[in-house]
């Protein structure tokens, strides 16, 4: 089999404030194939995530097909996250409105249609709810071996973010994400235990901004800086920090730049009892259990290296 030198991915998402910017770090990169942006409900509901996917890509003028997929978990009540996101869920700077709509087949579908095409090189890069994928696997199970790797940004090593045990992307959807965990896929996941050492403080935003200020640039590194001013707005009332976390584009960034994460095999399983501790993500981090790893964990983050390749993406825009 050759691989493709770029590696081919399907960024899957619910965006977001992060999930954009994780669009647009792809989309920079050349190490990256994105084959597609795919939607899910999570942070607001589908259709605004799907609106805020292709007006991302209208910034820009990136062509990429937009698949809209699930609108709903698989058996949980849908949660949604505008106290964090704002009720359009990209408040904050202007941006543009798209000027085309989403494809019109569902996003697990084009996902099947994908990795049957490239057997063995497509990575999935889901940033919100898992229900897309699983859905994906269980509607075609021949192609759970075909896919590379699954990078997932979701759960966590210790606490949640939502309930005192789980965090977001992991509760919109446990059930999706146990049945991925388990689905001898290989996956790779960035729990907010790695993500909130990636905190987007202002003397990280400030060359995203001046980004835009140099002779013929775009306006990229304005709007980004702006999504993050008030992605920050919430996490300083929550949590008292000088800044948000860029949970997101860690994914893609481990996929260009991997030196800069450290990750630990273990294996991990998703609560879905429906009490108190639904949602979170059991992680083996000694190995107590006895169960083989079924995932790399991200433990480590180079955050200052991550903003150095995501400045340095985004003046490439």
């Amino acid at each position: 089999m050759t691989v493709s030198a770029a590696r081919p991915v399907i960024l899957d998402g619910d965006p977001g404030h992060d999930d954009a910017v994780n669009i647009l770090l792809a989309h920079a990169s050349p190490e990256l194939e994105v084959l597609g942006v795919t939607t899910t409900f999570g942070n607001v509901g589908l259709e605004r995530t799907t609106r805020n996917a292709l007006t991302t890509l209208e910034l820009v003028g990136a062509g990429t097909p937009v698949y809209a997929g699930a609108d709903r978990p698989l058996l949980v009540p849908r949660l949604s996250a505008e106290s964090v996101h704002g009720q359009s869920g990209l408040d904050g700077p202007l941006l543009p409105s798209p000027t085309r709509q989403a494809e019109d087949l569902h996003a697990a579908l084009f996902m099947i249609a994908a990795v049957r095409a490239r057997p063995g090189e497509v990575t999935l890069l889901p940033t919100g709810p898992l229900t897309n994928v699983a859905l994906a696997f269980r509607l075609a199970p021949d192609i759970v071996p075909l896919v590379r790797e699954v990078v997932w940004m979701g759960g966590s090593v210790d606490v949640g973010n939502w309930t005192p045990a789980a965090e977001f992307n992991a509760l919109c959807d446990p059930h999706a994400a146990q049945i991925v965990f388990s689905s001898g896929v290989p996956v790779t996941m960035f729990g907010l235990n790695a993500t909130h050492q990636a905190v987007a403080t202002p003397e990280r935003i400030a060359p995203i901004r001046a980004l835009s200020r140099r002779e013929g640039a775009s306006a990229v590194g304005e709007v980004v800086a702006g999504l993050l001013e008030f992605f920050a707005e919430h996490h300083r009332d929550r949590y008292g920090w000088n800044g948000g976390p860029l949970h997101d584009p860690l994914t893609s960034a481990y996929l260009i730049a991997p030196h800069l994460f450290g990750t630990q095999a273990m294996w991990v399983d998703v609560d879905t009892s429906g009490g108190p501790s639904t949602g979170r993500t059991n992680c083996d981090v000694w190995n107590l259990s006895g169960h083989a790893p079924n995932a790399n964990v991200a433990m480590t983050v180079d955050a200052d290296g991550f903003y150095a390749l995501l400045t340095e993406r985004l003046g490439r825009l």
